[in-house]
Order: C-alpha cells, then sequence, then structure tokens
C-alpha cells in the first residue's frame, strides 16, 4: 500500500435542513444533508407530502375533490360522466 495518498479520517459534524446534529467520521470535516434519520418518514412514521408545482391543486380541480376512502362505506366516490 502506498504511503501518504489516502485522505484523512476524521470526526465529522452533520448538520440537516430540519436541524439535526449529529457526528460520525467522514474525510471531509462538515456535511451538510437534505435528510437525516430524525425527518425522513421511514424511520418516524410521518408521511410528508411536498406538493410541487401545484399538482394536488390540479387533480383536485379536474376530478372534483380527494379520493380519499370513506370509513364507513370504504368505496371511493363515482366519477362523474361526461
Amino acid at each position: 500500500m502506498k504511503a501518504k495518498i489516502h485522505p484523512k479520517y476524521q470526526t465529522c459534524n452533520v448538520h440537516c435542513a430540519c436541524g439535526n446534529t449529529f457526528q460520525t467520521r467522514s474525510t471531509q470535516a462538515k456535511l451538510g444533508v437534505d435528510i437525516c434519520s430524525s425527518c425522513h418518514p421511514f424511520f418516524t412514521g410521518k408521511q410528508k407530502f411536498v406538493d410541487t408545482a401545484g399538482r394536488v391543486e390540479r387533480f383536485s380541480k379536474k376530478f372534483g375533490g380527494t379520493y380519499s376512502f370513506q370509513k364507513s362505506g370504504g368505496a371511493a366516490p363515482a366519477a362523474s360522466a361526461k
């Protein structure tokens, strides 16, 4: 193995966009991440819904509301015939 060609493996401070910070080890001194285990839906059990470019509003306008299942009936509402 050649000497002096490998990067230094050091303690790294990681800062998430949600505000969480923690330490790990890396070749960089600082890391900035968009999502971590404190805010990721898989680990938290909470689903974050991000609407980009108004897709939900366009869907609701086009199909007339939400298509969530009703508690009593269990079926989605029928689409209107045009």
